[in-house]
């Protein structure tokens, strides 16, 4: 199962991204975790220990390893470099590892080298392409609102598109948004989750307000998830109630793929 999850910012994709990545886990199913959201926080909501996870170099930022790998001058936009770089062993080399699971935090295009086709951008295209089509684990994708990160050669892998909204105009302006660009990559397995619902109107604001987009499920307002989540904590470490709501999406995912 090929993921991605996206959604304005602050709705809980990343609730969503971790918490379904260690249910899928869980099952015994080895799981690749990509964080491709600038903020970068998967790796807590993974469970992962966050000193090692602020080691972590995000791939974009490998200034050297992506001028060895795409023969590009440093600090250059514009010049010629390699368009195939070699990028199949990065998820081994620079992943954390914790039993089935696996994390790769990707990073964004730096500043002087946003909307140009820059060797960062090779990279990350040709390492999603190369994660998303030949690799044999689940693969969880968090992603900002936007879908800089892909490209129509990788989103052929993906078997699933996830939008995360809250009970809020401008959250499901975001998920319409999402489904148009989606479509643009040829994307059309689109799904919503809502979160943060904390009485049943939630539910039918959602609903009443996301015509032609399948809805997965619901995860429950808590004041826990808040908690844990400034606390550094997994949820699916602290909050069984969320692991209940997870697993309810995560089956009715797999029905929709299923029938496809």
């Amino acid at each position: 199962m090929k993921i991605a999850i996206s959604g304005k910012g602050g709705v809980g994709k990343t609730t969503l991204a971790g918490t379904l990545a260690r249910v899928i886990a869980a099952t015994e199913h080895k799981v690749l975790a990509i964080d491709a959201d600038p903020d970068a926080n998967l790796g807590s909501a993974l469970g992962f220990n966050l000193d090692e996870v602020e080691k972590v170099v995000p791939v974009a930022e490998m200034t050297d390893f992506i001028q060895e790998r795409t023969g590009s001058q440093k600090g250059s936009y514009g010049g010629t470099f390699k368009l195939n770089p070699q990028v199949d062993d990065i998820p081994e080399r620079f992943s954390l590892s914790r039993e089935n699971l696996k994390l790769l935090i990707l990073g964004t295009i730096p500043e002087g080298g946003g909307g140009c086709y820059c060797p960062e951008s090779v990279i990350l295209k040709f390492l999603l392409r190369h994660i998303l089509l030949q690799r044999d684990e689940s693969i969880i994708l968090d992603m900002e609102a936007g879908l800089e990160h892909l490209g129509r050669g990788a989103t052929r892998g993906i078997d699933a598109f996830i939008v995360v909204v809250e009970p809020g105009s401008r959250s499901l302006k975001t998920a319409r948004q999402i489904k148009r660009l989606a479509a643009d990559l040829g994307i059309d397995r689109v799904y919503v989750v809502g979160n943060k619902i904390s009485q049943a109107n939630d539910k039918d604001f959602i609903t009443d307000n996301l015509e032609g987009l399948k809805i997965l499920g619901f995860l429950d307002y808590d004041q826990e998830i808040i908690t844990a989540d400034r606390r550094d904590q997994a949820p699916f470490e602290v909050n069984q109630k969320i692991v209940d709501n997870v697993k309810v999406i995560y089956e009715n995912l797999k029905q929709e793929l299923a029938t496809i």
